[in-house]
């Protein structure tokens, strides 16, 4: 291996998970693939382009800086903003020709009067907490201001949901809120783009998914329920990989890191692996999860520092120096997903994958064949 450490991403793996997602839809319900914070670690142009190829028509970002670098990178389509804008951020998004989403009429103000159309999707705040009204009159205020405007466009209109991933109760009742703000817009917008649905709604409410799902991290093949994702009919997506830099001795007594975390009791050897947590392995793995190499699981001991992490192998010759060592992915008939690690280190696969850093290159392929991204 060449690289000191690589993530290996599968844009086949992404298609077919578009794939499998739409399958559930109805006739006519359209897929937004998200691809917000670099397409959740995998890199957001080469997974947008791939998931346009495989059905997609909308794209969703949080930041005007990301829907402004897929229209330079080429990007079509429709592109929805999903975060706060500044007002130098809407700038941006607008002169990248994203979609923008409102829920407050002094912010529908500043888009009033632009020469060029604006297309606008009104939040509704049915429980996330978050952006969004939660006053339905307001939201409703919104959307009419909206109409109002002769260079707006009401293109949608949108909530989001809290525990789709867990507690359908509260979603039923968030869509206890919602349905009837839709029908009272509809009534005034037939043509309205109704949107609701991330990743777990996705899979577990198809009463929510109206005219467009949003899916993220199922997109990449990770388990919005955090489980397994081959129990949903997912395919990882991201590979993590480093390789073997040194394999040394230690005698009983010897230790391994900063804070000496791992003490050996007897003989025994250790691997030390160029990669840790300025690469997004987390420090709070240390002594606490199993890497692959040669298809075995190996402990990590010791304290993940910065650029290293070390692992007990055992015996002088079970691995060598080059050997490729697996962190997230498959090694023969052993796996570790981002769920695994996640439970670990007791957050979510969407942190695991996003917190590996841009210090780790990506490589794309299809199967094993690479692929430009």
């Amino acid at each position: 291996m060449a690289l000191r450490a690589l993530a290996s991403i599968n844009l086949a793996a992404l298609q077919r998970n578009v794939a499998r997602l739409r399958r559930d839809l109805a006739p006519g319900v359209a897929f937004c693939a998200v691809v917000k914070a670099d397409g959740y670690g995998h890199g957001a142009l080469a997974c947008a382009r791939a998931a346009q190829a495989a059905g997609a028509t909308w794209l969703a970002v949080a930041t005007a800086e990301e829907a402004a670098g897929l229209r330079r990178a080429g990007i079509d389509g429709p592109i929805l903003v999903l975060g706060a804008l500044s007002h130098e951020e809407l700038e941006l998004a607008l002169t990248a020709r994203a979609d923008v989403v409102a829920w407050s009429e002094p912010f529908v103000e500043r888009l009033a009067g632009r020469p060029e159309p604006v297309c606008v999707h009104v939040k509704f705040d049915t429980g996330m907490g978050r952006l969004g009204t939660r006053e339905r009159d307001q939201a409703v205020a919104v959307a009419e201001r909206v109409l109002a405007g002769p260079s707006l466009a009401l293109v949608g209109a949108m909530t989001h949901f809290a525990t789709s991933d867990d507690d359908l109760e509260f979603v039923n009742a968030q869509l206890q809120r919602f349905v009837p703000f839709v029908e009272q817009l509809r009534r005034r917008c037939p043509g309205l783009v109704v949107h609701a649905a991330n990743s777990a709604a996705t899979l577990r409410a198809p009463e929510s998914h109206f005219d467009l799902v949003r899916c993220g991290i199922a997109l990449y093949g990770c388990d919005p329920m955090q489980s397994d994702p081959v129990t949903v009919g997912l395919e990882p997506a991201l590979e993590l990989r480093s390789y073997v830099a040194a394999v040394k001795r230690a005698d009983p007594g010897d230790s391994a890191g900063y804070g000496r975390r791992f003490i050996a009791e007897q003989e025994t050897w250790l691997a030390t692996v160029p990669i840790g947590y300025a690469d997004g392995v987390r420090r709070g793995l240390t002594n606490n999860c199993e890497v692959l190499i040669g298809g075995a699981r190996y402990p990590l001991v010791g304290t993940v520092s910065m650029d290293n992490l070390t692992v007990e192998v055992g015996g002088p010759e079970v691995v060598r120096v080059g050997d490729a060592v697996t962190l997230i992915g498959r090694d023969g008939d052993a796996r570790v997903t981002a769920e695994d690690l996640a439970r670990r280190l007791d957050t979510i696969n969407y942190e695991v994958v996003c917190g590996i850093s841009a210090r780790v290159p990506r490589s794309y392929h299809r199967d094993g064949v690479a692929c430009e991204p």
